[in-house]
């Protein structure tokens, strides 16, 4: 299985390239997750911006692969624990050769991908920096699949 990570913004610091990198890595070629980044367009006083979230948007969702089960990261999404996620990462891996996360930019994401969703995420009811999600997200896959692994990374 692999799980695609389509997330808006590209030139991240080292410090969240190397975060997502140290779990994206652990994780076995049974289920890979691979990272797409998404430019996020220029925010200026003039420009519109539900046309910005709307073309973005449109820009993700070129590059989902067609049979791709999609799941969106969104505030309203339903909160998984750690053992619903492992359900969930258990459930994604029976029945979907790829799974799509789509994380928006700033505003969000673009009403288009939340209609495409079969899913909706919401990682907490906090606002996190959309750069510390990819590792959040990276992180809890991993940890995740050691659950369902009994690996002794998850020791709850």
């Amino acid at each position: 299985m692999r799980i695609d990570l389509i997330c808006i913004g590209q030139k991240m610091p080292t410090w969240v390239t190397t975060g997502y990198q140290e779990y994206a890595k652990r994780l076995p070629h049974q289920c890979t997750l691979n990272l797409i980044e998404v430019p996020l367009k220029k925010r200026t006083k003039q420009v519109n911006i539900a046309r910005l979230q709307a073309d973005e948007g449109k820009q993700m969702l070129a590059t989902i692969m067609p049979s791709s089960y999609i799941i969106a990261l969104d505030e309203k999404g339903k909160t998984w624990d750690t053992v619903q996620i492992s359900q969930q990462l258990a459930q994604w891996m029976q029945q979907h050769p790829v799974v799509t996360l789509l994380v928006g930019g700033p505003e969000g994401l673009a009403s288009d991908c939340l209609r495409c969703a079969h899913q909706t995420w919401s990682l907490s009811k906090l606002t996190l920096p959309h750069p510390l999600v990819r590792i959040v997200i990276a992180e809890q896959i991993y940890r995740a699949w050691s659950l369902l692994n009994h690996h002794p990374y998850h020791r709850a």
